[in-house]
């Protein structure tokens, strides 16, 4: 089949690879421009346009997926289908339906549960014990297309954003190849999704990304994990941004006899690496195990409280 691919972060790789294992034609991968990035905020390509290079398909970088002169180029592709992981803008009735087959989307979710933007942080933010792969047809509303195949795949205790992705994306590409297969021999049912059922995972912002402790130690723990990798759940300490990571809720006689308000370090441990710093929270406490101090590399908080870390009493906000 002649696939115009979509795509931008790692996420949308193993799709990618798959299609073109299973001898599909690439006719072009579309992805966002290259952004600044790191230190030195030299352009970085996209991960799917690293990857679509190694393969040798051509790579298109629009700003804007839309217009008469893009619309026009992919035309000129004369694709057969467009395939959307992860692309990170939301395509024109125009664009959708170029291709003859029109387009369908891979997301990381049960549609109509976590349509948007960030569904696999979300399921983890909101303490979903279950998740899945929803193949889709693509409309112009946001995730509401039908629904042409769905995965279900539960989350593990302690699962980070970053894990659960990984195998997310492996499944959907799985799920991706049998639903072509199936297309190509008029084996696919689409259902319509239940509008009324529909719940909404918003795209991850700094603000979204900042803790607060005024809240039970189970739900401090699942936005840590949400937030890895990016954007990173934050706090300030001494004016200064700290990203927090690899949470565990710890057991009541961990905190007994220290005291202090939510975001009050309790407990230092600089030789203790599978627990790190205790920090309070409502009713009770989290070890934070590994931590990112600004502009510094991400570190075993152990190793951290080693040099200038935290020192019991200190306060994050």
């Amino acid at each position: 089949m002649r696939i115009l691919f979509w795509g931008t972060p790692e996420f949308a790789v193993p799709a990618l690879r798959a299609l073109l294992g299973e001898g599909h034609e690439l006719v072009a991968v579309v992805t966002q421009p290259d952004r600044p990035a790191g230190r030195g905020r030299g352009l970085r390509p996209s991960a799917v346009k690293r990857a679509a290079v190694e393969e040798v398909v051509p790579v298109l970088q629009p700003e804007r997926a839309r217009g008469e002169e893009f619309l026009a180029t992919i035309r000129a592709l004369e694709p057969e289908l467009s395939v959307v992981v992860a692309y990170g803008q939301i395509l024109r009735r125009e664009v959708l339906d170029v291709p003859r087959l029109g387009s369908i989307n891979v997301h990381a979710s049960l549609l109509p549960a976590l349509r948007g933007a960030a569904p696999i942080c979300h399921a983890i933010l909101e303490g979903h014990d279950v998740t899945g792969i929803t193949i889709m047809q693509m409309v112009e509303a946001m995730d509401a297309g039908p629904i042409l195949h769905q995965v279900m795949e539960p989350v593990a205790e302690e699962e980070t954003a970053s894990e659960l992705g990984a195998r997310l994306s492996e499944i959907g590409a799985e799920a991706l190849v049998e639903v072509l297969a199936l297309m190509e021999l008029d084996g696919v049912t689409a259902q319509p999704q239940d509008d009324a059922a529909a719940t909404y995972a918003p795209r991850l912002t700094r603000e979204s990304a900042h803790l607060h402790w005024d809240r039970p130690p189970a739900t401090v723990a699942r936005h840590i994990r949400a937030m890895d990798e990016v954007p990173g759940a934050w706090a300030l300490w001494h004016e200064q941004d700290l990203k927090l990571y690899r949470p565990a809720v710890a057991e009541a006689a961990d905190a007994r006899g220290a005291q202090g308000e939510p975001g009050t370090v309790l407990r230092v441990l600089p030789n203790d690496p599978a627990r790190g710093a205790l920090i309070a929270c409502r009713a009770g406490a989290v070890w934070i195990r590994e931590v990112k101090p600004e502009g510094k590399r991400r570190m075993m908080t152990a190793e951290w409280l080693r040099g200038r870390g935290f020192a019991e009493g200190d306060r994050l906000a």
